[in-house]
């Protein structure tokens, strides 16, 4: 099936895809640090678990906020 789409809304496709894109790569690069410095902590102080775990799932929200940005420029765009 070939669906026709206007230049303007495509380029708002591609952009949405950006944007998730930017979000996974931006969680990538932090959980990497915090991962390491996390394991480092409980290392030391096994009953800092929770701590680490805490601060390894908040980049995590770098990834929602480039789906609801996603969500955003798609709705705008007509898309869905």
């Amino acid at each position: 099936m070939v669906v026709a789409l206007s230049t303007g809304t495509a380029i708002a496709a591609v952009g949405a895809g950006l944007a998730i894109l930017g979000g996974a790569i931006g969680t990538g690069i932090a959980q990497s640090a915090v991962g390491a410095a996390g394991l480092g902590m409980i290392a030391e102080k096994p009953d800092s678990t929770g701590i680490a775990l805490l601060f390894y799932v908040l980049p995590e929200t770098l990834l929602i906020f480039g789906f609801v940005v996603a969500i955003l420029i798609m709705l705008a765009a007509g898309l869905i």
